[in-house]
């Protein structure tokens, strides 16, 4: 097989994918949770209402806030949707093969990046 070029990881090799995406996605729903309940903390307003003028000035940086945490959680989501996509293709037989190229994507990787379709090949390509 040496001459013959590896088309499809093993399924030893996509079980050890699988077990990385797993953790990732688990770490990435439990960020996401996080980030959703200081969003709705935010909303509520609790007895701040009774601080007078300063209340204000902290509007601005409260919205701002905000802002940054509504986009983070939403980074979050599309995350954890592409790491749930990565886990179709590992059970359709289609995980680690690069869309651009139609050649495996690289164990290392996939490793640091378990959710690509692209080969570092076909990623720089597009730049």
């Amino acid at each position: 097989m040496a001459a013959e070029e590896k088309q499809r990881y093993s399924a030893e090799e996509l079980k050890e994918f699988e077990e990385i995406i797993l953790k990732k996605l688990e770490e990435t729903k439990s960020e996401l949770n996080y980030l959703m309940a200081t969003i709705s903390k935010k909303n509520d307003s609790g007895t701040d209402d009774t601080s007078g003028n300063s209340k204000v000035l902290e509007d601005g940086a409260d919205t701002a806030e905000k802002e940054n945490l509504n986009q983070l959680a939403g980074r979050q989501q599309k995350f954890a949707q592409n790491l749930e996509k990565a886990l179709m293709r590992i059970k359709n037989g289609t995980y680690g093969v690069c869309i651009e190229t139609g050649k495996l994507i690289s164990k290392d990787r996939l490793r640091l990046v378990p959710h690509t379709q692209h080969s570092i090949e076909a990623k720089l390509k597009q730049k």
